[in-house]
């Protein structure tokens, strides 16, 4: 269709692909309205298996579309050395399905998919490409489409060329082509990726399109055994001739192929599954066969004796790519409600029905549902914004579950359960430096320096469960009730991470999800007495969302990860410094050559697992157990945050040397950073009963001193070159400016709210600040004594589907360096029916 090259973007500073069109294309302006709508459109599709679309134009009369540069090949070049592995085949078509299945959502059809338009990456993603282009040809100039030969091994002249072999029967008579069309093109190509010969193919292009019109293929296990019956079934069921016959939906093709990725081979040996922490490849494929997987394994483990009872059915609900915020029943049991942003869009509410796999969008903004009321009402934390790890916060509303504009009910609220009577709520917001559980609003019931999260009302109204998170940034906890005049209970405890819960249909149990050391996730019944049961444990990821009066449960399961990017110095280009699962980022070296960070899941072990890696891309080197937090500025020692009670300061050496503690309080330590001297420290810790504050203590020992009053963020802060003033952020989000030797703070001029310390300059002069999340997350350089503002970097992570936020940033803007840590959970909806 023209020529590609390669371009760079200077503003946003990428590489990318531009590919410009004949001039004879842009003289019909029909055509070229037509080709602009559909590229548009296809421009705003935002899926990882989709060719991101940039920008199009013109110049001097010339079309270019500029789009993502990718480097690979296609997967017509795959194919010229016969069949893939089934395996393989099966992982393709997945990926191609869903990239199908998000253009068909927006009401865009390929209409020319081929082995040609579909692009093999280096590391095994498939990408469809030329969205839109098929539509510059024409109606009656199908022929034009055969000017782009195959490249198959052996052509000869005659044989047919171009994309004929791909054509739907109704293509093929002229007729009108919808999403069928594309899944009967999918059809062919999965066939030959499997078979390793063409569907249907002729000597001349008559010959070819008689055999789709009338032929059905040979029989794929014929020329390949290894082929199951149930994936030749899907390839059949794509090919039918008559569009009613065949797959309605991309999303059924690749629910049905995902679904095969966990069952027996033909040969009867287990299907491997992606392994722990795998990214590009079969994500969401990981995520929707783990329940089903690990049950089929013998993973599932029932908390009570076997007899006759028969175990638990799962029923998968959603099919679709990103992360899933809550989920709900409501009042009849039938109807479930849920918040997700699919696809790297926005958090949406949507309803579905049991029993249907379709779900609607319902109509109200940007919004995570909170809770479901008795009397048919929704809780919404409409427009919900980033604060800190695992807390987000919105306006609490309350809307009609039939539909209708949300009401305001109160501002900055991070979980809210609505009373058993409907009208009343339970609320958890950031208030005095604390975070605060209030039911009903306004009356506090318990504070914390940490955080509660996943409050639910008892049926009868008396208590409120929820977990108790003592460290910010660290999902570990506690599960506690709390009773109407403030008694609290801790009823389990010692979880290294915990997240959901609700109570059981008769109120005398607590059901959560939680994960203790060593173990995996588990669903466990605790009762108000504390004894505990285990009511299942899975392969995955397990979050609680909801128990309706029958006792059936609504949970998801998910795959999450933290991923690690850094800009060295000199460098053009991101480079991916993910070492395990976790990779959490927690300084920058004063040259910008190398990263602290540390691994807090599967790969990080039970006492998490602290690295130094150079940002050139070599191996990570183990410092030692805990959480960390900085380097020194000679680079020699890192602080770090050993498990314990109350946390301590610990010194690591990154080279020769011996670990050293250097605190010993009764203040409970969140972070650490070193002041320029070295000879110093600053860290955010809470002293018994009070609220978060940051003190200045020397190396050596001695009594720490308090910078800042109560309720300021954990990470959020950072020293001057000088090491005599601090900027650090309230919980309320603003920003201010403390003498390290005690005072008031000032608020900085040129830092708007919302905005939080990066760093500072060399000179001392201006401050670095960031936004907070959704991305792009913007680095300007504020002047502090002008309020003068530029932009230095915007960082937009590549892959936004089931990103969760940027929590951990930092730059060296001297050396043009910075890294950054991002969150990504993909997540399935179940229903599972016979827990008790």
């Amino acid at each position: 269709m023209g020529e590609v090259y390669r371009a760079r973007d200077p503003r946003l500073g990428r590489e990318v692909a531009v590919k410009v069109l004949p001039v004879s294309l842009s003289q019909d302006q029909d055509r070229l309205r037509r080709f602009e709508q559909e590229a548009r459109a296809a421009g705003a599709l935002n899926h990882p298996n989709i060719t991101a679309v940039h920008d199009i134009g013109t110049h001097e009369g010339t079309l270019y579309v500029v789009s993502e540069l990718l480097e690979g090949e296609t997967l017509r070049a795959r194919l010229v050395g016969g069949a893939l592995p089934p395996r393989k085949a099966t992982d393709y078509a997945v990926q191609i399905a869903h990239g199908l299945a998000a253009a068909h959502e927006k009401g865009i059809v390929h209409r020319d998919l081929k082995p040609e338009n579909l692009l093999v990456t280096r590391d095994g993603r498939v990408k469809i490409l030329d969205f839109g282009l098929a539509k510059l040809v024409a109606p009656g100039e199908r022929g034009a489409q055969t000017e782009t030969p195959t490249q198959a091994a052996g052509t000869e002249p005659g044989v047919v060329l171009g994309t004929i072999g791909y054509m739907s029967p109704e293509q093929v008579r002229g007729q009108p082509a919808d999403v069928r069309s594309d899944i009967f093109a999918f059809g062919a190509i999965l066939y030959e990726m499997l078979s390793g010969k063409r569907a249907f193919s002729g000597t001349t292009s008559a010959d070819t399109m008689s055999a789709i019109l009338m032929n059905e293929p040979a029989d794929i296990s014929a020329t390949n055994r290894t082929v199951s019956p149930a994936l030749e079934r899907i390839v059949r069921h794509c090919l039918e001739k008559n569009p009613e016959e065949r797959f309605h939906s991309a999303h059924d093709v690749a629910f049905d192929l995902e679904t095969l990725l966990g069952v027996p081979t033909p040969s009867g040996s287990a299907a491997a599954l992606p392994r722990a922490g795998q990214t590009g490849r079969v994500l969401r494929a990981a995520a929707g066969v783990a329940v089903a997987s690990a049950i089929a394994a013998g993973a599932f483990l029932l908390g009570r004796k076997s007899g006759s009872n028969p175990p638990p059915s799962f029923r998968q609900l959603t099919f679709r790519r990103g992360e899933i915020t809550a989920a709900r029943f409501a009042p009849e049991s039938q109807t479930f409600l849920y918040s997700a942003a699919w696809e790297g869009g926005p958090v949406q509410l949507f309803s579905g029905r049991l029993g249907t796999p379709e779900s609607v969008n319902l109509p109200v903004p940007s919004a995570t549902l909170l809770g479901v009321s008795a009397s048919g009402e929704i809780a919404l934390q409409v427009l919900p914004r980033y604060v800190r790890s695992f807390t987000w916060a919105g306006t609490l509303a309350r809307a009609p579950l039939a539909g209708g504009a949300p009401r305001e009910v109160l501002d900055a609220v991070q979980w809210a359960d609505w009373a058993p009577d409907g009208k009343s709520f339970a609320v958890v917001r950031d208030s005095g430096g604390k975070n605060r559980l209030e039911f009903p609003i306004g009356k506090s019931l318990y504070e914390t320096g940490g955080f509660v999260s996943h409050l639910r009302i008892s049926p009868r109204g008396d208590f409120v469960a929820f977990l108790d998170h003592p460290q910010h940034g660290d999902d570990a906890g506690s599960l506690a009730v709390v009773d109407l005049s403030g008694k609290t209970r801790i009823l389990a405890k010692g979880f290294t991470t915990a997240a959901g819960l609700a109570w059981n249909p008769r109120g005398d149990e607590v059901w959560f999800t939680a994960t203790r050391t060593g173990g995996s996730r588990a669903l466990i019944a605790v009762g108000l007495s504390g004894r505990e049961r285990l009511l299942a444990r899975v392969t995955g990821s397990l979050t609680l969302r909801d128990v309706a009066r029958d006792g059936r449960v609504l949970f998801t399961n998910e795959s999450a990860r933290r991923v690690l990017f850094a800009l060295p110095p000199g460098e053009r280009k991101e480079r991916d410094l993910s070492w395990f699962d976790w990779s959490v980022v927690r300084d920058l070296s004063p040259d910008g050559k190398a990263i602290l960070f540390d691994e807090s899941a599967e790969g990080g072990g039970p006492g998490y697992s602290i690295y130094v890696r150079q940002t050139d891309g070599s191996p990570a080197v183990r410092l030692g157990e805990g959480a960390a937090m900085a380097f020194s500025p000679d680079g020699k020692w890192a602080i770090s945050i050993p498990h314990g009670a109350p946390a301590q300061l610990v010194l690591l050496p990154t080279g020769s040397g011996e670990s050293r503690r250097i605190t010993n309080d009764a203040i409970n330590h969140v972070s650490a950073k070193f002041l320029p001297d070295g000879r110093r420290v600053v860290f955010a810790g809470t002293e018994p009963g009070q609220g978060l504050r940051i003190y200045a203590q020397d190396v050596e020992g001695g009594k720490p001193r308090a910078v800042t009053p109560e309720g300021v963020e954990s990470s959020s802060y950072a020293v001057s070159s000088d090491g005599k003033r601090l900027a650090a952020v309230s919980r309320d989000g603003r920003t201010a400016i403390y003498p390290m030797e005690g005072g008031a703070g000032e608020a900085p001029h040129g830092v708007e709210a919302g905005e939080v310390p990066v760093c500072w300059s060399r000179d001392g002069r201006s401050l670095y600040v960031r936004t907070l999340n959704p991305p792009p997350i913007r680095i300007s350089r504020v002047d502090l004594s002008t309020g003068a503002r530029e932009l230095w970097k915007e960082i937009i992570p590549s892959d936004t589907s089931g990103l969760v936020g940027v929590f951990h940033l930092y730059a060296v803007p001297e050396a043009g360096a910075y890294a950054y840590s991002y969150g990504r959970v993909l997540s399935e909806l179940y229903l599972a029916e016979g827990i008790e």
